[in-house]
C-alpha cells in the first residue's frame, strides 16, 4: 500500500492553483471540471511527475472553515512538504513574496519551516529524511 492522493482544502481553486505551480514549482497533473465551478485539480513534484498528487480540493463543506481557522490560529501546518535545502528554499520563497510564520529552525537533524498558502492554509516545509 502507498499513498497515491492526498489534499489540501482551498479557498480559491484558480488562486491555489498558481500559488501551487507558480509559486511553489509543482506541475499541474489533472484539471477536470466538477459541477458548475469546481475541479478535479491535482499538482505533483515535477521530480515524481507519476508520484503522490495534490488535490487541490474547494472549501466548500462547512466543517472545513472550522477546521482550517483552528489549525492556523494555534500555527499548526495541514501539510508538509520535503525539500532538499530549507534555508534556501525559504530565501527563494521569500524572494516570491510568501509569508512565512515561522523561519527556518533546525531541530536537530530536521530544519522546518512555515508559511501561509494563500488559501487559507499553512504548509511546512522540512528537510528530506536522511
Amino acid at each position: 500500500m502507498k499513498i497515491h492522493l492526498t489534499s489540501v482544502f482551498v479557498d480559491d481553486q484558480a488562486k491555489a492553483e498558481h500559488f501551487y505551480t507558480e509559486i511553489l514549482g509543482f506541475l499541474k497533473k489533472h484539471d477536470v471540471p466538477v459541477g458548475e465551478k469546481d475541479r478535479w485539480l491535482t499538482v505533483v513534484s515535477p521530480d515524481e511527475p507519476d508520484g503522490t498528487e495534490l488535490l487541490l480540493e474547494p472549501a466548500g463543506h462547512p466543517a472545513v472553515k472550522t477546521f482550517r481557522d483552528a489549525l492556523v490560529q494555534e500555527g499548526i501546518p495541514l501539510a508538509q512538504f520535503a525539500v532538499d535545502d530549507v534555508k534556501a528554499e525559504y530565501q527563494r520563497l521569500r524572494g516570491l513574496g510568501v509569508r512565512f510564520i515561522q523561519e527556518p529552525l533546525e531541530m536537530g537533524p530536521v530544519t522546518t519551516a512555515v508559511f501561509d498558502d494563500t488559501c487559507g492554509n499553512l504548509i511546512q516545509i522540512a528537510t528530506k529524511p536522511q
